[in-house]
């Protein structure tokens, strides 16, 4: 099952060329695979490792992308993404959606709250032979959904830009992650740095770029 890839730091970010600016969500990042030779989604897992509904802190997360966890269906994100995909591609033979889960405590992975206090965003899905889907096709795509990753911002990725997000400008917490069709780079805030300190002190640099 595909992992999601390591993002790099705003240190390597390609300036000048054009970009779209997603929320970057403090959580944790999971995968979930969809298989046409069972018309169902098939394996679940998080960054490393695979797990199911009885899992600890994860296992929830599966309920809620299926919409079981809502009586408002438009929450099921995984019927969702196969009907949008499939319309685009009918013969699509796997998809993985990868979504970040995350709740009002949440922190640099560390999640204190209740499953059901937390939540699901798409931010980017994988087609078998094809890859990810570029950022323009994601949100032309799932832009509508609710519960899709945010667009923060869309223009030429410069030094202004990373500034402000550093500075607070725009309306984030931990940062974004910027895409291109050819790299993915997060920049993170000053408030979130100031908050890794407090809490990691020197050790900030695991949760940092």
């Amino acid at each position: 099952m595909l992992s999601y890839p390591s993002i790099e730091g705003s240190s390597k970010a390609p300036l000048g060329k054009p970009c779209i600016a997603f929320y970057k969500y403090d959580g944790s990042n999971l995968r979930f695979e969809w298989q046409r030779k069972g018309r169902q989604w098939m394996k679940y897992g998080t960054r490393t490792q695979l797990f199911n509904a009885s899992t600890p802190t994860f296992g929830p997360a599966i309920s809620v992308f299926h919409g079981t966890a809502s009586e408002d269906m438009a929450a099921a994100i995984g019927d969702q993404v196969v009907t949008r995909v499939t319309k685009k591609y009918p013969s699509m033979e796997r998809i993985i959606a990868f979504c970040e889960w995350f709740g009002p405590k949440s922190f640099a992975g560390i999640h204190t709250d209740e499953a059901k206090d937390m939540e699901l965003r798409l931010i980017d899905v994988s087609l078998y032979k094809k890859g990810f889907m570029p950022p323009r096709e994601f949100v032309k795509t799932f832009g509508s959904m609710r519960e899709c990753a945010q667009v923060i911002y869309e223009g030429n990725l410069n030094r202004t830009f990373i500034d402000d997000v550093r500075k607070g400008v725009y309306p984030v917490w931990e940062g974004v992650v910027a895409k291109g069709e050819d790299f993915m780079v997060k920049i993170k805030t000053d408030a979130y740095f100031k908050k890794l300190n407090e809490v990691y002190g020197t050790a900030y640099r695991l949760y940092w770029e």
